[in-house]
């Protein structure tokens, strides 16, 4: 009984410091990079093309072949029996190899290995997302949080005001309809609470998901909030280029075209081979033996039209990724710009909040809360105080959300973790 006993302690003493676990963001980033099965999927793609690339230099197979070389149907003349001269006939024996065109094999070597770099770059794109997407959820669940601490902060006033309210109204010294203003707003406090806590538990799970948890896995957050300074950055055309791992992925393709221009271009080149047979004599005719040359010339017109076409072809295919580069690039650059001028009005709008707005109304309430004590004010005008505070702070988180938005969506601009 004392060992089940000490069994559960153990059980409930692991989910409490399950429930109590508490992850910075910075540690979820680290989880996304290192689990997310989209990541590993393009790390298995970047292994697959370095294997497939470990083979550019390989020879074609050689080709063996035996056989009966110029012999006769009838078989009464393989032997020279009955006859003054060899018999006729050969049994023959050949080998031959075609061997690779050195500057060709360089070529092929030099693309294949270069074609991991693209997915290379793919993922860190893609992880750069993932990461936006971590920072959007863990940002809203501050915010969240948050409001939710405004939310019982402001119940406990409004539950002191019905109170109140209560013993006046049995005392003949208060109107009864403000008091139930008072319990509905209660209870659109309550209604509020849930539903917060309902997106609470939608951004975990997604959380979750990104860092491939259980998805239902409990943990809370750390709520402190930082706001980052961009305001002095210069955001030219030339940073995405070497910032963004999408643009870098197009320059990877720009240097794959070229690369496989060359391949073209070397295939142009002829193509050397030999071959060398071995015929055994029936009948006592003498062994004999053939060594031959063989070269493939692509250079003709009829056979070199594919190759000079598909060189061509690359050759504009690669001003067109230049050209999707530049234009990517231009428009990070705008969407940059866009953005800090988006926080630098946020935190102005933040600054009026945090230094006149909530201020203000907080000492409206407060005084309007003492002149009902003293008997000066009615509930509704108390209500009313209470109202505009509880609504401004909220509406002020939901500017601090926006201003996390942005800054987030700059720093998957400049793909920063």
């Amino acid at each position: 009984m004392k060992k089940i006993f000490i069994l559960i302690s153990l059980i409930c003493f692991h989910q409490e410091n399950i429930v109590a676990q508490t992850m910075k963001l910075a540690d979820i980033l680290d989880s996304i990079q290192s689990s997310h099965p989209v990541l590993k999927m393009y790390e298995a793609e970047v292994q697959s093309l370095d294997e497939a690339a470990k083979g550019a230099r390989s020879w074609m197979a050689p080709e063996v072949s035996s056989g009966f070389w110029m012999t006769p149907y009838n078989v009464n003349l393989w032997s020279n029996k009955g006859s003054a001269g060899p018999g006729m006939g050969q049994y023959m024996i050949s080998a031959e190899q075609m061997f690779p065109n050195g500057k060709y094999n360089i070529a092929n070597e030099k693309y294949m290995q270069a074609m991991s770099s693209v997915e290379s770059e793919n993922r860190k794109s893609t992880l750069n997302e993932l990461f936006s997407r971590a920072k959007d959820n863990y940002d809203a669940w501050i915010i969240i949080e948050k409001k939710l601490l405004i939310i019982d902060e402001n119940e406990k006033l409004l539950e002191l005001m019905i109170t109140n309210a209560e013993t006046r109204y049995k005392n003949g010294l208060g109107k009864v309809s403000a008091y139930y203003k008072a319990k509905a707003a209660q209870a659109n406090l309550a209604n509020i609470r849930i539903m917060l806590q309902n997106e609470a538990l939608q951004k975990r799970i997604a959380l979750n998901t990104l860092m491939s948890r259980n998805k239902l896995s409990e943990f809370s957050i750390d709520t402190s909030i930082t706001i980052k300074e961009y305001a002095n950055s210069v955001f030219d055309s030339g940073l995405f280029y070497t910032s963004r791992s999408d643009i870098r992925a197009i320059d990877r393709n720009i240097q794959l075209t070229y690369l496989k221009q060359d391949v073209e271009k070397q295939s142009l080149n002829p193509q050397f081979g030999l071959q060398f047979a071995h015929m055994f004599g029936f009948g006592g005719f003498p062994e004999q033996f053939t060594l031959m040359g063989t070269v493939k010339i692509p250079l003709a017109k009829w056979s070199s039209r594919e190759s000079k076409a598909n060189i061509e072809s690359l050759k504009w295919k690669a001003v067109s990724f230049d050209n999707q580069r530049q234009s990517m690039a231009n428009e990070y650059a705008g969407m940059a710009y866009g953005l800090i001028q988006d926080i630098a009005a946020k935190k102005k709008e933040m600054l009026l909040y945090e230094d006149n707005i909530i201020p203000a109304l907080r000492k409206n309430y407060q005084s309007t809360l003492l002149a009902y004590e003293q008997n000066t004010e009615e509930l509704f005008s108390l209500y009313d105080a209470w109202e505009a505070l509880n609504n401004i702070q909220l509406e002020y988180l939901d500017q601090l959300g926006q201003l996390l938005a942005f800054q987030v969506g700059l720093e998957k601009i400049l793909e920063i973790k």
